[in-house]
């Protein structure tokens, strides 16, 4: 296939991918009975080296200071996280995981993931190198974008 004729595919292609993944996030988050954005939340809180603070929080989210607190009261109030005062400096706090709170997500995830993993079985290594190179770019195109956004005035 000739490369404009690829570049015309992936346009909508890629508009269909990722409504399919917004709708797969809020299916997984009705079932478990919570927000998208506090299932995604926890997702990234686990990808984090240790407990973090809101302002980390906001970073990973997108999300503002005062959405993000919003989001981990939320959370808290569901068991799903703590906050604790930073043992080095006393003026920070640090939201973690409350161990055993992603056990719910995780027994879904187990259902639900193991088709994910077929995917990629099918893909050589060339193929994985370009998923994954793909991933890592649209992830950081994601959060210069919503940098963006976060600077100009919400559209009314």
């Amino acid at each position: 296939m000739a490369r404009e004729d690829l570049l015309a595919e992936l346009g909508p292609e890629s508009r269909r991918y990722m409504a399919s993944y917004i709708l797969f996030n809020q299916a997984v988050a009705d079932h478990l009975g919570m927000h998208p954005t506090d299932l995604q939340c926890l997702n990234l809180l686990t990808l984090e080296d240790g407990p973090v603070t809101t302002g980390r929080i906001a970073d990973l989210t997108g999300l503002t200071s005062g959405s993000a607190t919003r989001l981990v009261d939320r959370l808290e109030k569901a068991g799903q996280v703590t906050r604790r005062r930073d043992e080095k400096d006393r003026r920070r706090v640090l939201v973690e995981v409350v161990p055993g709170a992603l056990e719910r997500f995780g027994a879904v995830w187990r259902e639900l993931g193991a088709g994910w993993e077929e995917l990629f079985h099918e893909d050589g290594e060339a193929d994985l190198a370009v998923l994954l190179r793909h991933m890592r770019r649209t992830t950081e195109l994601a959060r210069r974008q919503m940098a963006r956004l976060a600077e100009r005035p919400p559209v009314t």
